[in-house]
C-alpha cells in the first residue's frame, strides 16, 4: 500500500491511509496497520507493533461484533504515535463487562484502555467513532 505523506506542524511528518473503511476484517486492518508501521520504520517483531496490532484487532472486532458494522477505519502515524480511528453503526458506548467463568469475551475493551495513551469515544446520530493513540517509542 502506498501511503501519502501529509505535512503536519513544522518538524513533524504524518503518514496516513486516507480514512476509507476498506479494512473490513480484523485481518485486513492488521495488514494495513502493519504496512504503515513498517513504512515508518517500526519492526513488526517489536512489542510496540504487537500492541498496535492487538488494539487494531480488538477495535475492528468490536465494531463488527457489537457495533453493527465498520463504518470508518483511519490510521495515521503522527510524530511517534499511531492514531487509529474506528467507526461503527452503534450509538452505544463501549462497556466493560465483569469477568464470569464460562463466558467468552469481556477482555477487549479493558485491554484497549490499558495499551493506549489516549482514547476517546465520540457518539453521533449514526453511530460512534473511537479514536486511540498508541505510543511508538
Amino acid at each position: 500500500m502506498n501511503l501519502p505523506t501529509v505535512k503536519g506542524p513544522p518538524g513533524s511528518e504524518r503518514q496516513e491511509d486516507g480514512g476509507r473503511a476498506h479494512a473490513v476484517t480484523p485481518a485486513d486492518a492488521r495488514r494495513s496497520v502493519g504496512a504503515l508501521l513498517a513504512r515508518v520504520g517500526i519492526s513488526l517483531d517489536s512489542i510496540l507493533a504487537a500492541d498496535a496490532l492487538l488494539v487494531t484487532t480488538e477495535l475492528v472486532t468490536n465494531a463488527l461484533r457489537h457495533g453493527g458494522g465498520l463504518t470508518l477505519f483511519r490510521i495515521a502515524v503522527i510524530g511517534r504515535a499511531l492514531h487509529l480511528s474506528v467507526g461503527d453503526a452503534s450509538t452505544a458506548p463501549p462497556v466493560t463487562r465483569p469477568y464470569r467463568p464460562g463466558r467468552s469475551g469481556g477482555y477487549g475493551w479493558p485491554l484497549i484502555q490499558r495499551l493506549t495513551r489516549h482514547l476517546t469515544v465520540k457518539l453521533h446520530p449514526d453511530g460512534k467513532i473511537i479514536k486511540a493513540v498508541l505510543p511508538l517509542t
